[in-house]
């Protein structure tokens, strides 16, 4: 069985919403107010060495399939994984034709349940704080790799539900603290 693991740039408040730009009012708040520290951002490189797919949302999806495919230096890995989009409503040879090579639609939360009992390596889960959210309530996340940034936004999208969502038990399995505030946490799930 495969391990699928989400991977977020989290605010202090659990805020995963819009963290490189997007629609919130504060879009951009990893880069605009956190100073860089290149070594706050090694998880990124080794999640893209580690992983064999990449499964993502619609929103996501739309976000980064005309961008990500230009950008051969920094996702050479990610770019020639399949990647999987879980979507009631994307065209599926469309997305298949699309601009990013090597993707696939899935249909509901048991496609992805199918997958994940393949083989093969990690599957990796980007942005969608939705999807994160379903697959969580399914019983199909085995990892959470965050990066926490010391920033409180006040409101967006939650990794998390906010309103009772499922109970989940977790491991810190690794963790580090940069210069610039961010804090690295690992996370395995127990149950």
């Amino acid at each position: 069985m495969r391990t699928l693991i989400v991977t977020e740039f989290i605010s202090l408040d659990g805020i995963v919403d819009s963290p490189g730009g997007g629609e919130h009012p504060r879009a951009g708040w990893t880069f605009k107010d956190v100073d860089f520290v290149e070594e706050a951002y090694e998880l990124k490189g080794r999640e893209q060495t580690e992983a064999a797919a990449m499964l993502i949302g619609r929103q996501s999806y739309e976000e980064f399939a005309p961008v990500w495919p230009t950008m051969t230096e920094e996702f050479p890995q990610y770019n020639a994984m399949p990647k999987y989009v879980v979507s009631t409503t994307l065209d599926a040879d469309e997305v298949a034709n699309g601009p990013w090579e090597n993707c696939h639609v899935l249909r509901s939360l048991d496609e992805v349940a199918e997958l994940k009992k393949g083989e093969g390596g990690p599957i990796i889960v980007h942005a969608s704080a939705n999807l994160a959210q379903g697959l969580a309530a399914a019983g199909l996340v085995d990892q959470y790799n965050l990066l926490v940034f010391p920033v409180v936004l006040g409101g967006g999208k939650r990794l998390f539900a906010a309103d009772g969502g499922e109970f989940a038990k977790l491991r810190l399995v690794e963790h580090d603290t940069y210069s610039n505030g961010i804090q690295k946490a690992v996370y395995s799930v127990e149950g």
